[in-house]
């Protein structure tokens, strides 16, 4: 199971993340956050995963799906506070050199400006 809690800082829509980012419990409330989020106009995003206790393949595909549909309407998904285990996937999948990647929330924020 995944929560998600969504809040605004500007014209930046973040999402915080908690729980689990597999199939069958957390990819169809993200993909739901994701398009409440683009519905609303958004189109900067940042995912904080500090609180991502595991992503399977299904997450990441989420993780990609997401920056795609930002990327087609001129926005971008950028993350934040990556576990290392996730980390060392986005890696080893090349993923790492499509997604920015912070550690501090007012840098991934700013980085849009």
């Amino acid at each position: 199971m995944i929560r998600i809690k969504h809040r605004t800082i500007g014209d930046v829509h973040l999402l915080d993340m908690e729980g689990r980012l597999t199939i069958g419990e957390g990819t169809a409330p993200f993909r739901e956050a994701i398009h409440r989020v683009i519905q609303l106009g958004g189109r900067r995003l940042v995912l904080n995963l500090a609180g991502v206790t595991h992503m399977d393949s299904s997450g990441i595909g989420e993780l990609v799906s997401a920056y795609m549909t930002a990327s087609h309407l001129g926005g971008c998904v950028k993350l934040l506070h990556v576990p290392p285990r996730i980390q060392e996937v986005l890696t080893v999948t090349k993923l790492a050199t499509v997604f920015q990647t912070f550690d501090d929330e007012m840098t991934a924020v700013e980085s849009f400006r």
